[in-house]
């Protein structure tokens, strides 16, 4: 619906076997998690596998805790043990085993009834003290056969058993979190069963469904402990579910129709940007952009339809000078009588002051001035517009207590920000071209960087000031002789005889 894609479903390979049992719904999440222990005991009894699966950590904690109490041994997987996930989940599906799985827990993972040869091989060589990693490929080979020789016969007597069996503690608001789940049973045709287990104290049920069915409940008299299990109550859920769906879609859908508002300004602004890059000549549209600012300069000081008298000619004088860089003689005025000869007269003195500036830098140097002006102005003024529009869409929502609605709004809004800087682009730039003073082949006084001069920089000095204090004078030393008159390296033995090098002896006197 949003991305006007097809969407294909793709069969199962084999026949689904797996059994979705009807939801439970209890008073309090107590209640809740007495009955899931009970359960998941059970089956642990019956040697059937169970995995749990649970909404957080804190929720995964707790009923550990309860299966503590009760003495089942069991796995806890809620992403605080990462390197040990996958082996774990790996043999959820053994014989009697009890796993507890947050959400994002070991996915990735295929859980095969009776145990993965793979990851028990792996367990194997470890006992045998060897690293799985490095071990030798007859030594991995073997412990590969040890380990289906365990998990074959363990797989048949899972499947008789009834597989894997999944235990929802809680209903998400996405019903694909809870298919993601039930979907680790009955995988490739295995059998497996799954329930959730619910209480009214649950968020989905509070926030959306709890008092339909906290009535379905006292009209039946339940008691405390006591489930309500019908498909009533899970067609209700699902409801409660499908609402928060399409509630979340309704926001993304929301945003996106925002989004796209501001997806047509970046087109525009993007493809204009691209020409730019591109070197395709701008003359026309700097052509264009002059014949407008002319026509609204025309319009804001001399309106059509209004008596020459009316025209503020000092003020267009300004305006033209001000963006064009060109003055119109007042002569000229006080012969004009008609809106169609002023515009001829301006557009005249326009024309002909920007051909003045095609001769003094030239057709290619104007070209390039062109493109450079336009690239700079465009990318300061979207940046400006794009930290308006954040502003915009930040206090539109207010809008709504005025009962209007904030997506036209905002539109509007955004399409007039959108015109304002484009007007604002264009005077910018063609006041650029008309101005800017290109200077040429003139060579940049450097300040000559000295060690001195270096080292009063780097205390804060500003280079151009005057010195503090004088520099200190360079004392400049003769290179070392011998007594003979002979030149002396500062390494080079000691003209007394002392075995020292020079440095080391007569230097230091010297």
């Amino acid at each position: 619906k949003i991305y006007k894609l097809d969407v294909t479903v793709v069969p199962t390979n084999r026949t689904l076997g797996r059994v979705n049992f009807p939801d439970v719904v209890y008073k309090t999440e107590r209640e809740k998690f007495n009955a899931v222990v009970d359960d998941v005991i059970e089956r642990h009894q019956k040697g059937q596998p169970c995995l749990v699966g649970t909404v957080s950590i804190e929720k995964s904690e707790t009923l550990s805790s309860l299966l503590k109490k009760r003495g089942i041994r069991h796995e806890v997987l809620n992403a605080k043990y990462h390197e040990r996930e996958a082996e774990i989940v790996a043999q959820a599906g053994r014989e009697g085993a009890v796993t507890i799985a947050t959400n994002m827990a070991g996915r990735g993972t295929d859980i095969l009834l009776g145990g993965n040869p793979d990851f028990l091989s792996k367990e194997i060589l470890r006992k045998r003290g060897l690293d799985p990693v490095t071990a030798a490929a007859p030594d991995r080979e073997s412990a590969l056969v040890e380990a289906r020789r365990i998990t074959e016969p363990e797989h048949q007597r899972v499947v008789e058993r009834g597989g894997l069996h999944i235990v929802g503690t809680e209903r998400h608001e996405a019903r694909r979190v809870d298919n993601q789940l039930r979907g680790r049973s009955g995988r490739q045709g295995d059998p497996g069963s799954s329930r959730f287990y619910l209480s009214l104290q649950d968020d989905l049920l509070r926030i959306f469904g709890s008092q339909r069915v906290e009535r379905i409940m006292e009209r039946l008299g339940m008691q405390e402990g006591e489930p309500i299990e019908h498909k009533l109550v899970t067609r209700a859920i699902a409801t409660a579910q499908k609402r928060v769906e399409t509630h979340n879609f309704e926001i993304r859908k929301h945003l996106l129709e925002y989004d796209d508002v501001m997806n047509k300004q970046r087109e525009v602004i993007y493809g204009m940007r691209r020409q730019i890059l591109e070197g395709e000549s701008q003359a026309e549209t700097v052509a264009e952009w002059v014949d407008e600012l002319v026509e609204s300069a025309l319009d804001a000081y001399a309106a059509r339809g209004a008596h020459p008298e009316d025209w503020d000619l000092a003020g267009l004088t300004e305006a033209l000078h001000r963006q064009f860089d060109t003055r119109v003689p007042s002569a000229e005025f006080s012969e004009i009588v008609s809106r169609e000869a002023l515009d001829e007269v301006v557009q005249e003195a326009v024309k002909t002051r920007f051909a003045e500036r095609e001769r003094e830098l030239g057709p290619e140097l104007l070209q390039a001035l062109e493109r450079h002006e336009m690239l700079i102005v465009l990318d300061t003024q979207w940046k400006d517009h794009l930290l308006s529009i954040d502003h915009l869409k930040e206090g539109i929502g207010l809008r709504g207590y005025g009962q209007r609605d904030p997506l036209t709004e905002y539109k509007k809004e955004a399409f007039d920000l959108f015109e304002d800087m484009f007007e604002r682009m264009k005077a910018a730039v063609i006041e650029r071209l008309f101005k800017v003073q290109i200077v040429r082949d003139t060579p940049m006084a450097l300040p000559a960087i000295t060690a001195w001069a270096d080292a009063r920089e780097s205390r804060g000095e500003i280079a151009g000031e005057p010195a503090r204090t004088a520099a200190p004078a360079q004392r400049v030393q003769a290179a070392p002789r011998t007594p003979t008159g002979e030149k002396i390296g500062r390494n080079d033995p000691c003209y007394c005889g002392s075995g020292k090098k020079y440095k080391k002896c007569h230097y230091l006197k010297t």
